[in-house]
């Protein structure tokens, strides 16, 4: 999916809400265990449910990767329901890969060839070379991991070196590299107070934000110093919508969860407009 186009959903839903389905088998509603395939079926529901209200999933495949091939399976039903029934849905793969070279094309072709996923998420910590492989895929993104929204974020990515933030480093010399018009970048919604800083090294890319909601993130403060002209914005939501309720009306739940998450962002698009 092309950048112009996950703007046009955007602006067209007034949202820009991605939805995390991280499936655990102890949290999801006792009667889908049932099912074949209760993964997907919980994931569809959800789908159903919520897809005119966001423009993005995330699956974090370590919840796939858990259950062995049942579970990558799961994740491969996921990703081809969407593109059949909402191909105009980004796709996320919420992955934290990262290797030396010709691992990382490897996994690249993994996501964006065999899955067909849009984006993945990467590690910079091996630097240019194990990110460039992912960049070179055509009309597909790589979100690299800026400043995360969990407590051990300090113990590297604030830390100074040369007088500057690591992570500001990571986001300087990521627009070196090749394709780097392909990146986007995690910014964690509990650290809003460095998106100022952080827009003024990336001023045109997208944020992936995650935090908001269970971990405490503000939505009008990551909007205040975090939208750009193009939104540039991905307000990622996971527990808080998905496990609203772990009864039969657990679509239900997420639906209206999303919808209030929908109607703020909706509210901030047209103050910012």
């Amino acid at each position: 999916m092309t950048q112009d186009l996950l703007i046009s959903e955007i602006k067209k839903k007034q949202s820009f809400l991605c939805i995390g389905l991280d499936v655990d088998l102890n949290k999801i509603p006792k009667h889908l265990l049932k099912e074949d395939d209760p993964i997907f079926a919980f994931n569809k529901a959800i789908i159903d449910a919520t897809h005119d209200l966001c423009v993005a999933y995330k699956p974090n495949t370590a919840f796939y990767e858990a259950y062995g091939l049942k579970g990558w399976k799961a994740l491969e039903k996921t990703i081809n329901y969407l593109k059949e029934n909402y191909p105009n849905i980004f796709t996320i793969a919420d992955a934290k890969r990262g290797d030396i070279g010709n691992t990382s094309t490897m996994y690249a072709k993994a996501f964006f060839e065999g899955l067909g996923f849009d984006s993945v998420t990467v590690a910079p910590y091996m630097g240019k070379d194990s990110v460039e492989p992912f960049l070179a895929f055509e009309d597909k993104h790589t979100i690299l991991l800026a400043l995360t929204s969990n407590r051990g974020a300090f113990d590297f990515q604030t830390k100074l070196v040369d007088d500057i933030e690591v992570y500001k480093h990571v986001l300087e010399t990521s627009k070196t590299w090749k394709k780097s018009e392909n990146l986007m970048y995690v910014v964690g919604a509990t650290k809003a107070e460095y998106l100022a800083d952080i827009r003024n090294i990336i001023p045109d890319s997208f944020l992936l934000v995650p935090g908001v909601g269970a971990q405490g993130g503000n939505l009008q403060e990551v909007c205040r110093y975090g939208m750009n002209d193009s939104i540039g914005l991905l307000i990622n939501s996971s527990r808080g919508i998905i496990y609203a309720s772990n009864g039969e009306d657990f679509a239900t739940a997420a639906t209206e969860k999303a919808k209030e998450l929908q109607t703020q962002m909706q509210k901030e698009l047209e103050s910012y407009s």
